[in-house]
């Protein structure tokens, strides 16, 4: 005869963390780790804290803005310090726009999500209060400084989700080979602009291509003022 279960009194479980924003975005990210970003809903959140989804809403909007606060802890790990730039502003700005690249290489799901769900915590603050300081260090003016820091992170986490994109997809390898081949054979006649280009239109190690694509927009963003407001004042005045 099987032996019946005793009831465990509620009083003898352990207590349960009581939630907070904090908690659970803690455990967004430990869920994201373990299993990845697509697990990252607020029903399997709420399985993983033991609690009901509900409760969650109290301090979370909605799933956007969860992986908002998720993306925003990770930011945590960008090394704004831009040491190994030495003492230049622009090599200071370039390791830590790398670093920040490099967060989102660990983690291409997440910088997808980047592209339209932005994150508002205090690691974005410091994250873009330091590009902001060190961009401002060019002397360019204050509006171009401004509308800078949104070009730079929009190209850097564009290029980490396009990488995320590549390494989970099997098929990108032949796909871009069938590119290569189709320009690569591209009629000189019909197409001599192509033709004129080849090789260095696919060609370049990616290294050396973003950090081209990094001294493009930085130079663009120096020396381009923005344009004047609809009515003719000039954004940049009081600079």
């Amino acid at each position: 005869m099987t032996a019946r279960r005793e009831p465990i009194s509620r009083r003898e479980r352990p207590a349960k963390p009581a939630l907070s924003r904090h908690v659970i975005v803690d455990a967004a990210v430990r869920l994201m780790r373990a299993e990845g970003l697509h697990k990252v809903t607020m029903r399997r959140l709420a399985q993983e804290l033991d609690t009901g989804p509900a409760s969650l809403y109290v301090y979370v909007a909605n799933t956007a803005e969860l992986h908002a606060s998720v993306l925003d802890a990770l930011l945590g790990e960008v090394d704004l310090s831009g040491r190994q730039g030495g003492e230049d502003w622009r090599e200071q700005l370039r390791a830590v726009m790398t670093s920040y690249t490099l967060v989102l290489f660990a983690h291409p799901q997440l910088a997808r999500s980047a592209l339209v769900a932005r994150p508002s915590g205090e690691n974005y603050l410091r994250l873009v209060e330091r590009i902001l300081d060190l961009l401002s260090r060019s002397g360019a003016a204050r509006a171009q400084v401004a509308w800078g820091v949104d070009k730079l992170l929009q190209d850097a986490t564009a290029t980490a989700a396009e990488h995320g994109a590549h390494e989970s997809d099997p098929a990108f390898e032949d796909d871009w080979n069938a590119t290569v081949r189709t320009l690569g054979e591209a009629d000189a006649g019909t197409y001599p602009a192509i033709t004129a280009h080849m090789p260095e239109l696919i060609g370049g190690p990616p290294r050396n291509r973003m950090r081209w694509a990094f001294d493009v927009l930085v130079n663009g963003i120096t020396h381009t003022p923005v344009p004047a407001t609809d009515d003719g004042t000039d954004r940049a005045a009081g600079d």
